[in-house]
């Protein structure tokens, strides 16, 4: 069974325009695919390493895939590893917790918290 939480990196200004538009239609990449992409824990780390290095004040949001039904598809990228792609605009309401990237004292990426 796939993972029932993915991860979406945005930039502090996507952050925002989820916050403020309680949607989200994509970044520049999700739209020229036609869904958003979306990474599972265990993917996290090498997409923020592929596709986000060097770029600062992004933000990590934890999505409940169970909450957005029939949208996400389960599709083999990278390496063939299945990754899930979101084929809605993401809505506010099945980001289930949310904050900055941050890294442990051991270099491994910290995972936002819902409180």
């Amino acid at each position: 069974m796939p993972d029932p939480i993915a991860y979406k990196i945005l930039t502090a200004e996507q952050m925002k325009a989820l916050e403020t538009d309680r949607s989200f239609a994509g970044a520049p990449v999700d739209l020229q695919d036609g869904y958003i992409h979306l990474s599972t824990a265990a993917q996290l780390q090498e997409t923020l390493e592929r596709h986000f290095a060097g770029q600062e004040g992004l933000w990590l949001a934890a999505i409940d895939v169970d909450a957005l039904d029939e949208s996400v598809k389960w599709e083999p990228s990278r390496g063939g590893q299945i990754f899930p792609h979101l084929y809605a605009a993401l809505p506010l309401g099945a980001v289930i917790a949310y904050s900055e990237v941050h890294y442990e004292p051991d270099g491994s990426l910290r995972l936002p918290v819902a409180g």
